[in-house]
């Protein structure tokens, strides 16, 4: 992972970079996933005066919009099960609801409501006809009903009216394809590239790096004093030296395949909203490589060539040097090619590899032409590594050392030379090494054409599917749930368990942990004057920062406790992430200096790791295999050898009871938006995956993000199950709504550049975190419905500090909050009389063996679930095994047996 901007941050780049051209109509979908709550509303602030001022058209899809975002919009589109429940003003969607016997209760964000009312399982809590018994009203039943509204009676009269031709100017039509000529376009795009390739700078150092030590290498092997020369036998030598330089320089230039895929996203992005021509971005690439064929094949052949013993003449070392660069071109046209047609490294790798071996079988060193079957003769002059290797041997065995005259009467040829170059069935004249670059010339225009034709019209891979979440659709949620007694959760239940009172869970809820099968050392996590450098980038460097460290997080201090619920709250890039890293020791690069204990000793991340678990932001899971087996597998690994198999399984039913998967223990994981578990579903997996292990502390990064409000709000109960087990449980949070972010327990606030603006308890409607800030002179007083989260980020943004001339960094640092919670560190900081540092006596729970039974099981379940890769496998075999059968026809008696045999290892090895 290359160190760079935040998640956040990175979706205010994909937003910008749509803002900066002449579009007008402007679509955006979930602009707000990792963002905090007043940079959505920035920028949907933004979006509606360009609206407004500059007659644009803007359509938005949201997640978790906070009120005050949902408030921007003019025009509210809610969709359900493919039906538009309304489309209309804003202001009447709730008398829309009304009319049906639906109403959205105080405290309770719009956004939120018009999610859940359309759910069956959460509609009947916002009922509020009490005359008139509740019935669910179903989605094309509100379509159906919207139909007869007000606001889409009106909609459709605007409908009804044709449009004014008359009332536009040819000016306002766009009459250019792309906003810069075409060579204008290319030097954007090659600049571009350009500075892609220093920034991958390493990548070209490490190929050049690996080029000189196979050199050294070789040289060793065919030392010149060991390669004597004049008989027909020494040609053998040179021929091998040869043939490894060719195949050294020839697969050199596969990392363009991995960096011709790396690419594509952003350029299908790129050329689908018509930033550039595709050409533009092909020929950039086909240019600014021939610099680096140049160097690889001059060091190639600068190092080798007179070490190896190589024909003297400067003319012959000259035409080797063209033969290695017109190959590496070759070999770098082809790989772009197949990386743009394959597009997977999947992909790339099973067909691609394929093809390369039918070039490599027929390049003229594993079978002689002469002894290639008729129905194979194709294949050797359609393989480009054929004619490499006629180039250069040409150019080496006709040199004027080899023109001594041949004595052997089995090969007719005048000179050893050319005999050599007969019995390998290559060409014997000079005019062969010209009709080689010859033909690799025109190899390398075919595949550079081709991989501009792929670059210009073919489509990116399929997209995702859209998937179903739990209890979107009847069918399915009669199919996941049908061992649920009460499938509908009542609105006092919900409130019980997601906006529970903040006072009532700052201990261990007792009914839970009487429930634990494993019992577990409920920990206190302290960190005190934390900070935290990295290096300083080159870029910042260039613009004029002398410092030699950036310095990330700023004396930054706080406590987790037991049975506490945490927030980790900040502007995105105010260092929420880094924090939680630092603290579970997962950051291995930079400085940390300060002082972190575990419920009063020394955190030594050896034993920290085992009674830790880490959430991150991306679901990663293995797709082939079931929920019930991915939690297994954690806990075999995970779980002390001391724990019977018995207890084990008693654990993980509880566990999965706890996140409540129990209903989905046979499903498969899938991938993520292509098939198996929907979003909501894979992070209630990763919490799962991490409770099995039985942590004493939980760190989740960002566990709502990319979810509805729905769906977020049952994640968060399985966070607040896994809270009243007595565990610390921190999250990193984005963009909560009211109710989610008034679970929470406690909160701690970073401001950007890493420090800490308030830390302590919530309250009870947040009222402690609403009246510190609210004492503080010159800040606004919150709203009455307004979300305290929304509210306290944008009080406390770097706008807001200029405006009210104060650092709240510095506030908190000298008020009594500060000194409280420094008297708490101080005293979570000694240990107990009755608690013990811990220690284990080995570094893993499982021996050896037990590593390998339980990954062998897992490995098997994959295969196992996984038909289409093993059917490819036997596929692949079979039609590599139908190659070399067919091609190495009754060839095992001859001098080229132990060549085929060889080649059979080879393939067997690409098969695996």
């Amino acid at each position: 992972m290359i160190r760079g901007i935040s998640g956040g941050q990175k979706k205010r780049v994909t937003t910008g970079e749509m803002l900066t051209g002449p579009a007008r109509a402007l679509f955006m979908d979930e602009i707000s996933t990792g963002l905090d709550s007043s940079s959505t509303f920035e920028i949907v602030k933004f979006m509606r005066q360009l609206v407004h001022v500059m007659s644009e058209t803007v359509m938005i899809s949201l997640l978790q919009p906070p009120p005050e975002t949902y408030n921007l919009f003019d025009d509210i589109i809610l969709l359900s099960e493919g039906y538009i429940v309304y489309h209309g003003p804003r202001e009447n969607i709730l008398e829309f609801f009304e009319s049906a016997g639906f109403r959205c209760p105080d405290r309770k964000g719009v956004a939120d409501f018009l999610q859940e009312v359309t759910s069956k399982k959460d509609q009947q809590q916002y009922w509020y006809l009490d005359q008139e018994q509740y019935h669910y009203v179903s989605v094309p039943d509100f379509a159906e009903r919207f139909k007869s509204f007000h606001a889409c009676q009106q909609m459709q009269k605007e409908l009804q009216i044709p449009f004014e031709k008359s009332k536009t100017h040819p000016a306002a039509l766009t009459t250019r394809k792309y906003g810069l000529s075409s060579w204008e376009s290319l030097k954007a795009v090659m600049s571009r590239e350009q500075l892609l390739m220093k920034r991958n700078s390493f990548i070209y150092i490490f190929k050049v790096t690996q080029l000189i030590i196979l050199a050294l290498m070789s040289m060793t092997v065919f030392l010149r004093i060991k390669m004597p020369h004049g008989q027909i036998a020494d040609g053998t030598k040179f021929f091998g030296a040869l043939t490894f330089g060719l195949i050294t320089i020839m697969f050199n230039g596969f990392a363009e395949l991995q960096l011709t895929i790396k690419k594509l996203p952003v350029f299908y992005k790129h050329r689908d909203f018509l930033f550039f021509p595709a050409w533009t971005l092909g020929v950039a690439n086909i240019i600014l490589k021939v610099p680096v064929s140049f160097v690889e094949s001059a060091v190639w052949v600068v190092l080798t060539y007179y070490v190896m013993g190589f024909a003297p003449a400067a003319g012959r070392f000259f035409r080797q040097f063209i033969a290695f660069f017109a190959t590496h071109q070759m070999a770098m046209a082809l790989f772009r090619f197949l990386g743009a047609v394959l597009k997977t490294m999947v992909v790339a790798n099973t067909f691609g590899m394929f093809v390369l071996l039918i070039i490599f079988i027929f390049g003229g060193f594993v079978i002689r032409r002469n002894d290639i079957r008729p129905w194979w003769i194709w294949g050797y002059w359609a393989s480009p590594m054929m004619y490499s290797q006629n180039a250069i041997s040409v150019n080496e065995f006709l040199a004027s050392r080899w023109a001594i005259p041949n004595n052997d009467t089995t090969i007719d040829a005048p000179t050893v030379g050319k005999a050599i170059l007969k019995s390998k069935g290559l060409f014997t004249g000079e005019w062969g090494f010209w009709l080689s670059i010859g033909a690799l010339i025109g190899f390398i225009i075919l595949f550079n054409m081709l991989y501009l034709w792929a670059l210009t019209y073919l489509s990116p891979s399929s997209g995702s599917n859209a998937l179903v979440s739990e209890g979107e659709d009847d069918v399915n949620e009669m199919a996941l749930e049908g061992r649920r007694k009460d499938a509908r959760r009542s609105k006092d239940e919900i409130s019980q368990v997601v906006s529970s009172d903040p006072g009532t869970n700052g201990g261990t809820n007792t009914l839970a942990q009487s429930r634990v099968t494993l019992p577990f050392q409920p920990l206190a996590l302290c960190f005190n004057h934390v900070n935290y450098y990295v290096d300083m980038p080159a870029e910042m460097k260039e613009q004029g920062f002398t410092e030699s460290r950036l310095q990330l997080l700023s004396d930054i201090s706080g406590t987790f406790r037991p049975g506490v619920l945490t927030a980790l709250v900040g502007v995105s890039g105010a260092g929420k992430t880094t924090l939680m890293d630092v603290l579970a020791g997962r950051k291995t690069s930079g400085a940390i200096e300060g002082d972190i204990t575990l419920s009063g000793y020394p955190k030594k991340q050896e034993t920290f790791a085992r009674i830790s678990g880490y959430c991150e932001q991306t679901d990663i899971h293995s797709p082939n295999v079931t929920v019930f087996e991915s939690i297994t597998y954690s806990a075999w690994l995970r779980l002390s050898s001391d724990i019977d198999d018995g207890t084990k399984k008693m654990f993980v039913e509880e566990v999965m009871a706890l996140v409540e998967l129990d209903v989905l223990r046979d499903a498969l994981v899938g991938l993520p938006g292509v098939s198996g578990l929907s979003t909501e579903q894979r992070k209630r997996l990763t919490i799962a995956v991490e409770l099995v292990a039985n942590p004493s502390i939980i760190f989740m990064d960002e566990p709502t993000s990319g979810l509805d409000a729905r769906a977020a709000a049952i994640v968060m109960r399985t966070v607040r199950n896994t809270v009243n087990t007595g565990r610390t449980v921190v999250c990193t949070i984005h963009q909560p709504s009211i109710d989610i972010f008034e679970s929470f327990d406690e909160l701690l606030l970073l401001k950007r550049g890493g420090q800490v603006i308030y830390a302590g308890e919530l309250g009870r409607h947040s009222h402690k975190l609403v009246e510190y800030f609210e004492a503080i002179p010159g800040v606004p007083k919150i709203t009455e419905g307004y979300n305290p989260a929304t509210w306290v980020l944008e009080v406390s943004s770097p706008l807001s500090e200029a405006r009210l001339n104060m650092n709240f960094a510095e506030i908190y640092a000298s008020s009594v909050l500060y000194r409280k919670n420094q008297e708490v560190i101080k005293e979570l900081s000694i240990p107990r009389s009755d608690n013990q540092d811990l220690s284990f006596p080995t570094k893993y729970s499982q021996n050896f063996y037990g590593q390998c039974a339980a990954n062998f099981w897992k490995q098997y379940r994959s295969y196992w679930k996984n038909p289409p890769y093993n059917a490819m496998r036997y596929l692949m075999t079979c039609l590599f095994g139908l190659v070399f059968g067919t091609v190495f026809w009754q060839k095992g008696k001859n001098m080229y047996g132990p060549l085929a045999t060889l080649m059979l290892y080879l393939k067997i090895k690409v098969s695996g």
